[in-house]
């Protein structure tokens, strides 16, 4: 079921992508001045409303907190690739981590965030005050919404604003991370028997529920140490909970578990179906970001083709866009695990003919885009590096075909037509502290095709829901705290349990991943980066781990300020009560 089925009411859906369309977008319009519930008009429209930022570029854009999370760590950059992606600078300096609070980046993630706050207090308040069968869930609900898009920015801004939203004259609060996090904690914990279990109340996955509440959970408690202390050197991650009993880790370990051990969820052999089209009953995900091509909010897939070549068309009238890459760093940490189901897989067609991704021939046409006669070409999965094969267009705009096949032939690249699609592992900037490539070197980069790149409608839409918390990722959050907690024996165990539930392809024999024998705090961090790259969990890592400062790439040493962004200027213009972080 899509988000789009939420409230089983076409007009609310309408009305909710309606109130986004016309909403205002500024931090000082959407939350600062804003008399919150003036565009609501009832608890089922509002509360669509708060789930619908979720997915209007907040969290399925590779510009939104994908950015932050993502482009400032060695699993993911965007270099300026010749005539493209130059943009003022601003892709190249997350990687650079030379971001100023005038960034664009910064900002629109910001009042992205900031306006799901608003929108989740709107619909607190509509619920509130509603009669309607439902209020109990819908207010647990809008609470759950309001308190992810609050933990999301504090993450990653060190303060979020709030209003309460009972108090038509109530002050603007500024929450600082380091005692907000506990609120947070304590908040969820309560609202778990008000939420519904999933599957229950006509819930499902693109809903907030007793298990997304567990999922959030289980990252609060992880990163509370780094909230509590952010510019220190190491962090305490043993200390009391928020209970006053348990260590903290202790609690990633109980809500991870009831996840773990519940019986709802089951690790995908196939490792890369928690990602591919029409995912939405895939057994790994626990909270997701519906998403679904129906004229009402187009889903995304940003995520799919902002690693694809302008040259690479699953349709023909589908293609990448030749940005982002993986660094060189990231690509070595996998020496040796080459033959990890997770790290790549080719793709079989329905008559048997593999696609591998290293000679020329042909695939059958028999696939044809949904709603569509064109036909679609399937890429591997993963990891990509070497040279690149696939369709060429015919001058009349088809694909070139042998007989009723798909030709398959080495590709060049689109902006640079004498240069081979040649994806390369090195960079080699000419400049080493500048992310740029001329425009002979766009070629260079591994990609990743992790997310399945859905022809669509030739729009860039999409029908891949967006995992937010996944089982997948659980085992690893228990792991590390098992870790900290010195039973290394229970860590190696999770990490091993990711490794051998997946398999290869049948080019392979459906091998499983193998098991390693030691696990030492270096081997994790690898491992959880394999279980989790590219879904917005590692710069949290890295932080965690102590990595974030290191040099990369063209990424210099830095300081530890920024682990956090700064609050935008055009926002500190305007708003009185917040204070530029530190650094800045």
């Amino acid at each position: 079921m899509k988000l789009n089925t939420l409230f089983k009411a076409k007009h609310l859906l309408v009305l909710a992508a309606t109130m986004a369309l016309t909403g205002c977008t500024k931090l000082n319009e959407v939350v600062l001045d804003e008399v919150l519930g003036e565009n609501a008009s009832n608890p089922a429209s509002a509360l669509a409303s708060a789930y619908d930022r979720l997915g209007k570029s907040t969290f399925v854009d590779h510009g939104g907190v994908f950015a932050l999370q993502e482009y400032t760590t060695d699993e993911a950059l965007l270099a300026t690739r010749g005539s493209d992606w130059g943009d003022g600078g601003k892709w190249r300096s997350m990687h650079e981590f030379t971001w100023a609070p005038d960034n664009a980046i910064v900002t629109d993630n910001w009042n992205n965030l900031t306006s799901g706050v608003t929108k989740s207090l709107t619909a607190i308040k509509e619920a509130t005050n509603s009669d309607v069968p439902q209020k109990s869930l819908y207010l647990a609900e809008a609470k759950g919404l309001l308190a992810y898009y609050t933990y999301t920015t504090l993450d990653l801004y060190g303060q979020a604003p709030y209003r309460d939203p009972l108090n038509e004259k109530a002050p603007l609060e500024i929450k600082q991370a380091a005692t907000a996090i506990d609120e947070l904690i304590t908040e969820v914990e309560g609202l778990i028997p008000n939420l519904a279990t999933l599957g229950t109340q006509s819930t499902h996955n693109g809903r907030f529920t007793k298990e997304a509440a567990y999922g959030l959970l289980a990252n609060m408690y992880l990163n509370r140490a780094v909230y509590k202390d952010r510019y220190a050197a190491t962090f305490n991650f043993t200390e009391k909970a928020v209970n006053g009993n348990d260590t903290d880790m202790d609690r990633v370990i109980y809500y991870t578990s009831l996840l773990i051990n519940g019986g709802k969820f089951g690790l995908a052999t196939n490792y890369f179906d928690s990602f591919s089209i029409n995912n939405t009953a895939g057994p790994e995900l626990i909270f997701v970001i519906s998403q679904k091509i129906d004229r009402i909010r187009n889903g995304s897939n940003s995520f799919a083709y902002v690693c694809v070549e302008r040259n690479q068309r699953p349709s023909p009238v589908n293609r990448g866009t030749n940005a982002a890459c993986v660094s060189p760093e990231f690509y070595a940490s996998w020496n040796g695990n080459h033959d990890d189901p997770r790290f790549s897989r080719k793709y079989q067609y329905a008559d048997g003919t593999w696609f591998t991704n290293d000679a020329e021939g042909s695939v059958p046409a028999s696939d044809v885009v949904v709603g569509t006669s064109q036909p679609w070409f399937h890429f591997n999965r993963g990891i990509m590096v070497g040279q690149q094969y696939g369709p060429k267009l015919t001058p009349a705009g088809g694909f070139e075909m042998v007989g009723n096949r798909i030709k398959v032939s080495e590709l060049y690249m689109e902006k640079s037509s004498g240069t081979k699609m040649d994806f390369t592992p090195e960079l080699n900037f000419d400049d080493p502290t500048k992310a740029i490539f001329a425009q002979d070197q766009i070629n260079r980069g591994a990609r990743v095709f992790k997310f399945e790149y859905d022809p669509g409608d030739g729009n860039g839409s999409s029908n891949v829901d967006i995992p937010l918390f996944r089982l997948g990722v659980m085992y690893t959050l228990r792991a590390e705290a098992y870790f900290r907690k010195g039973q290394t024996d229970l860590a190696l165990a999770d990490i091993n349990r990711l490794r051998t539930s997946r398999t290869r392809e049948a080019y392979y024999n459906n091998a499983r991943g193998v098991a390693i024998s030691v696990l030492d705090e270096a081997t994790l961090y690898k491992e959880m980066a394999f279980e989790s790259y590219w879904e917005m969990y590692r710069r949290p890592q890295m932080i965690r781990f102590g990595k974030f400062e290191k040099p990369f790439s063209a990424k210099p040493t830095t300081q530890p300020f920024r682990r956090i962004f700064p609050i935008p200027q055009t926002t500190l213009d305007v708003t009185k009560e917040l204070k530029q972080n530190f650094g800045y």
